[in-house]
């Protein structure tokens, strides 16, 4: 399909999406390629319009250089717009507490943290988009699963057992991303090779070794 094509139906399917002011957003298309300019009445509306042109046929890829122009320009300031944003997230039962922290500057929100699940990263992109000030989302949220006992046992086994030692004189608690590993070993070495595994599972941020010498 031709680039002509490709843009007329872009224009098509923008003009008949709700939501959008398509007589405010310039589109042009190279190669297949989109370029998206303009401007839209809030952060949201520019992301509609980016998943409208993504679903058209013979589109490669959209290059997304909309400005955000709230009406009338409420100005938020960055603080004001960081307590707001700080309580919406806090008030999502979708993420969990502490886990998410922000940057807010000149009404773009950039996003840190670690979560166990795809959709709770999610979950705060979408609770923020709406807010006015918001200008753009870096999402820089990890998503890493929750430390689960029987895998860093299960590591730890493995290790002691490549060594021909006994594991099973090591307790191990998980509370969270933190493990504590408890009980006593032979040798020192078993010590730093049980400590090594449970830093090697997945989702474990801390580990706390109260293994004693027998």
């Amino acid at each position: 399909m031709d680039d002509i094509t490709v843009r007329r139906h872009v224009l098509d399917e923008l003009e008949y999406a709700p939501m959008i002011d398509a007589a405010q957003i310039g589109v042009t298309v190279e190669n297949g390629i989109v370029t998206l300019t303009g401007h839209v009445r809030n952060y949201a509306e520019r992301g509609i319009a980016e998943r409208v042109v993504l679903r058209v046929r013979g589109v490669r890829g959209v290059i997304e250089r909309i400005e955000v122009r709230y009406p009338d320009d409420p100005r938020v300031g960055d603080e004001a717009l960081a307590e707001r944003c700080a309580r919406v997230i806090q008030w999502d039962a979708r993420i969990p507490r502490d886990s998410v922290t922000l940057k807010v500057e000149q009404g773009r929100v950039t996003l840190h943290g670690c979560v166990p699940h795809y959709h709770q990263k999610a979950a705060v992109d979408k609770a923020l988009r709406r807010l006015a000030g918001v200008t753009d989302i870096v999402n820089l949220i990890a998503v890493k699963p929750p430390a689960r006992a029987a895998d860093v046992k299960s590591r730890i086994r493995a290790a002691l057992q490549r060594s021909a030692r006994d594991p099973d004189t090591i307790r191990v608690h998980v509370d969270g991303d933190t493990v504590t590993l408890d009980g006593c070993v032979d040798v020192w070495r078993e010590r730093e090779l049980a400590e090594r595994a449970a830093w090697s599972a997945p989702g474990v941020r801390a580990v706390e070794d109260r293994l004693t010498l027998a």
